[in-house]
């Protein structure tokens, strides 16, 4: 089979199974990749992925993907998908993590599932709410629309926390899909027991009332709203987690948070306090939370009408105690355009564009030496899509990011290596 240069994922992929059909994706033989399409700029090399499964999460040398009714494991970055299994709902699939020990945990819309056994047998999970009751999705007013309750934002979800690995992550929801509540969950179990960490307040906006019941979706006690979660991320040299929100202002509320959360892991309980609230022409309407040397790292997408009229955005650092205090921030670089993902790692920091509000087809920003310098590019090639969803490098030195058309639809998979 052959592959052309510019070739979307999408594209390929049409054209492959009106070509091949279904039979290239089952049996008993390993998937194979087919070669990708490469570029390079002066940063970085960067190819599409363009044959397979679509890959959702990827961690070390590990990847979890999924494509007309399978689920596939990878155990080589995608060379080969050696590991399957039916699943009929893999294309309402919405969030995926692979756990340090090997379990699978991964979502469609409302159901949560793990798998222990490298994708042989998977089961649901029931997440459990602050008082340890099962927190069940709600009966929708339109069936088809159920709405994310796990979809994420941000792609890194997975901390080292006094030497014991926690998943914490929140929902980015009531975009596509249909109304849900939002909230932060939380794993110490390796996925065998999902939790909530933090409920928000019932928002009339966007939070849509359980069908049969006719009860509001979220916590009726809790007057702190949101549209959705844009980052959860964890700071070691506090032992904390920090989470930020969005976006609006609704009946003179704020959207936009952010909340710094710490965990007692010997009565299995949260506290959190909201450290800011305020309205989306701010710094703080953000994400891409990263925490470096104790340092907090993250990139404003502030785009409301209810400030000055040049936006307060760029990406930041501060010391942690500074946040609520932008006399005390850096800003180590303005994109000009909104930008809510990022991710740290190894010195190099990797941003983008949110495509609808930029000139920019795919905007990658990029800085190989923790924010002394910097560089833009436009991968006009992809067309108009807002790359999401970052992960960390795999075995081959690869981020990997999503290509969303518009905001948030799924689209492609890129992958970028830096250079130097």
């Amino acid at each position: 089979m052959k592959t052309y240069p510019g070739i979307t994922r999408r594209q390929f992929l049409s054209t492959a199974a009106a070509g091949a059909g279904a039979a290239l994706w089952t049996g008993s033989q390993s998937l194979s990749a087919a070669p990708s399409t490469m570029g390079e700029t002066d940063h970085f090399w960067y190819r599409l992925a363009v044959d397979g499964p679509y890959i959702d999460s990827q961690r070390g040398n590990r990847a979890f993907g999924f494509r007309d009714g399978m689920i596939y494991l990878s155990e080589d970055n995608g060379e080969t998908w050696p590991h399957r299994a039916k699943f009929p709902a893999a294309e309402n699939i919405t969030f995926s993590c692979l756990l340090e020990n090997g379990n699978i945990l991964f979502a469609t819309r409302t159901k949560l599932y793990l798998s222990t056994d490298q994708l042989k047998t998977y089961e649901q999970i029931t997440v459990k709410d602050r008082d340890g009751n099962d927190y069940l999705p709600h009966t929708p007013m339109n069936p088809e629309r159920p709405g994310w309750y796990f979809h994420s934002l941000d792609g890194e979800h997975t901390f080292d926390v006094n030497g014991r690995e926690m998943l914490v992550w929140g929902n980015y929801c009531n975009v596509l899909g249909g109304p849900v509540p939002v909230n932060i969950y939380y794993s110490t179990d390796q996925g065998q027991t999902v939790k909530i960490a933090y409920a928000f307040g019932h928002n009339p906006r966007f939070h849509d009332r359980d069908a049969k019941t006719g009860r509001p979706l979220g916590d009726p006690d809790n007057p702190v709203i949101c549209r959705h979660i844009h980052s959860v991320a964890y700071n070691p040299a506090e032992n904390a987690f920090y989470a930020c929100t969005g976006d609006h202002d609704r009946e003179n509320q704020h959207e936009c948070h952010w909340l710094r959360g710490t965990y007692d892991a010997d009565s299995d309980t949260w506290d959190w306090q909201v450290l800011v609230s305020v309205d989306s022409n701010s710094r703080y309407k953000s994400g891409g939370i990263n925490f470096v040397d104790g340092q907090l790292y993250w990139a404003s997408d502030a785009n409301g009408n209810n400030g000055p009229p040049v936006h307060d955005r760029g990406i930041f650092r501060c010391d942690p105690a500074d946040l609520a205090d932008p006399s005390k921030h850096t800003m180590l670089f303005n994109p000009e355009y909104e930008s809510a993902n990022m991710l740290i790692e190894d010195g190099v920091i990797l941003s983008a564009h949110y495509a609808p509000a930029s000139p920019y087809h795919t905007g990658i920003i990029i800085s190989p030496d923790l924010g002394e310098t910097w560089a833009q590019y436009d991968l006009k090639e992809f067309g108009k899509r807002s790359p999401v969803r970052f992960h960390r490098k795999n075995g081959d030195g690869w981020f990997r990011v999503d290509l969303r058309t518009g905001w948030i639809a799924r689209g492609d998979v890129l992958f970028i290596k830096p250079k130097g």
